[in-house]
C-alpha cells in the first residue's frame, strides 16, 4: 500500500517509547544530582582536619565524582536509548498486528471480496472488539449486496417479460393486418398495466427501504377498515368473508405506506384463499405499548420451509402463482416487510395447521396519549 512520505505509526510509537525511556533516565540522573551530589563538598578531597580531638576524613570532592560518574551516566543513557528503540519497535509491532489484519480485510472488501472475515482470537480488548464489529459489518454488507443483486436480476427479468409480450403482440399484428385490433389493444393495455404496477411497486419498495417519508400518528384500526372497504368487492366476488375486529392501535409513521402495507396483506389473504367459502380476519390491538395487526386467512396448507421465503422480492411461492388479473408482481409481502422494517417493527408469518397463513405485524406505539390519530388518506 502506497503511503505519503511520513513516519509510520509503528515508528512513531517506537520513538515515543524510546523518548519516554530516555526522559525517565535523565530525570533519574537529575534526581541524583539534586539530592546527592550537591551535598558533596568541593574542597580538597584528601585533607585531614582536627576538631575537638576528633579526626574527620573528607572523601572525594564533587569534581572528582562528576568526572567518574559522567561517562557511566552517558553510557547508561545510550543503552536506554538503544533498548527503548529496539523494545519499542517490537512492542509496537505486536500491538499494531491486529490493525494490520483489519487493514488487510478492509483492502479485500474494497476490492469486492466481502466473504473474508478477520475472526480475531485472544483477549477481548479494543482491537478484538474492533475486529468483531468489522466482521459483523462485512456480514451485513455481503447479505445486503447479495440481496440487491438478486433483486436487480429479478426486477430486470420481471420488467423484460411485459416488454417482450408487447413486442410479440405488435409483431403478430404487423404480420397479420386482418387481426382484431380491439383484442390487440385490450391485451396491450393489460400487459402495460402490469408493467406500470410493477414499476410503481418497485418505486414504493425503494421508498420504504430508503426511509424517506414523513411520520405522523396513524390508527391501524382505521387503516384496516379502509383497506377492507377497498377490497370488499374482490372478497365478495370470490365468496370470501372479510371481517375487521379489534381496538384502536396507534402507531407513528407514513399513513400512505401503512395503508399500502395493510392493503397488500388483505389482498394477499383474499387472493391466496380457498376457491369459495374462505375467510379473512383482520384484527388490531394494543399490547405492552406495541400496536399489533393480525391478518389471518384460510387456504391451502403451506410447507413450513416455504413461509420464510415469501417476503423475498418476486417470491410467489409454490402453488401460489396466479395467472388472473390479480397475479401481481411478487412484491406484495416484500413491500410489507420493507414498510414494517422502515417503521422499526417486526413481521411474523406462520402457516395455519388447517391451511392458510397468519401474519402478525408489531409496530412501536405512538408514545403520546394526547396525539390525535390521523386516518390514512
Amino acid at each position: 500500500m502506497n503511503r505519503r512520505p511520513n513516519l509510520s505509526a509503528r515508528l512513531k510509537l517506537t520513538l515515543s517509547y524510546a523518548g519516554f525511556l530516555l526522559v525517565a533516565g535523565v530525570l533519574l540522573l537529575a534526581v541524583m544530582w539534586v539530592f546527592v551530589l550537591r551535598w558533596v563538598p568541593d574542597d580538597d578531597a584528601r585533607s585531614i582536619q582536627q576538631r575537638f580531638g576528633a579526626v574527620i576524613i573528607v572523601g572525594p570532592k564533587r569534581s572528582d565524582l562528576l568526572n567518574g560518574f559522567a561517562p557511566a551516566a552517558a553510557t547508561a543513557l545510550a543503552f536506554l536509548l538503544l533498548f527503548g528503540l529496539l523494545g519499542g519497535w517490537i512492542l509496537a509491532g505486536r500491538m499494531l498486528a491486529p490493525l494490520t489484519r483489519i487493514a488487510a480485510a478492509a483492502r479485500m472488501a474494497s476490492g469486492g471480496s466481502l466473504s473474508h472475515r478477520i475472526r480475531m482470537t485472544g483477549p477481548r480488548d479494543e482491537f478484538r472488539e474492533l475486529a468483531d464489529v468489522f466482521d459483523t459489518m462485512l456480514e451485513r454488507l455481503e447479505s445486503h449486496v447479495g440481496e440487491q443483486q438478486r433483486f436487480a436480476a429479478n426486477a430486470s427479468h420481471e420488467l423484460r417479460t411485459p416488454l417482450a409480450v408487447s413486442r410479440t403482440l405488435l409483431d403478430a399484428a404487423r404480420a397479420d393486418p386482418m387481426r382484431d385490433r380491439d383484442e390487440l389493444v385490450e391485451r396491450l393495455h393489460t400487459v402495460n398495466t402490469r408493467a406500470i404496477d410493477l414499476t410503481e411497486a418497485l418505486l414504493l419498495l425503494s421508498r420504504a427501504d430508503g426511509g424517506s417519508f414523513g411520520r405522523e400518528p396513524v390508527d391501524l384500526s382505521l387503516v384496516a377498515e379502509e383497506a377492507a372497504e377497498t377490497l370488499l368487492p374482490l372478497a365478495e366476488k370470490r365468496g370470501i368473508a372479510l371481517d375487521v375486529t379489534g381496538e384502536p392501535a396507534h402507531a407513528v409513521g407514513s399513513a400512505a405506506l401503512l395503508l399500502r402495507m395493510v392493503t397488500n396483506l388483505v389482498q394477499n389473504a383474499v387472493v391466496h384463499n380457498l376457491p369459495a367459502g374462505g375467510t379473512v380476519t383482520v384484527h388490531t390491538e394494543r399490547r405492552h405499548g406495541t400496536s399489533v395487526l393480525r391478518v389471518e386467512n384460510t387456504g391451502r396448507p403451506l410447507p413450513p420451509e416455504l413461509v420464510p421465503t415469501l417476503t423475498e422480492p418476486f417470491q410467489r411461492g409454490t402453488e401460489r402463482v396466479r395467472t388472473d388479473e390479480h397475479a401481481g408482481a411478487g412484491l406484495g409481502l416484500a413491500i410489507v416487510h420493507s414498510v414494517v422494517r422502515a417503521h422499526d417493527g417486526t413481521l411474523d408469518l406462520a402457516p395455519r395447521p388447517a391451511g392458510g397463513l397468519l401474519v402478525t405485524v408489531r409496530l412501536p406505539g405512538s408514545g403520546s396519549a394526547a396525539a390525535e390519530p390521523r386516518q390514512a388518506p
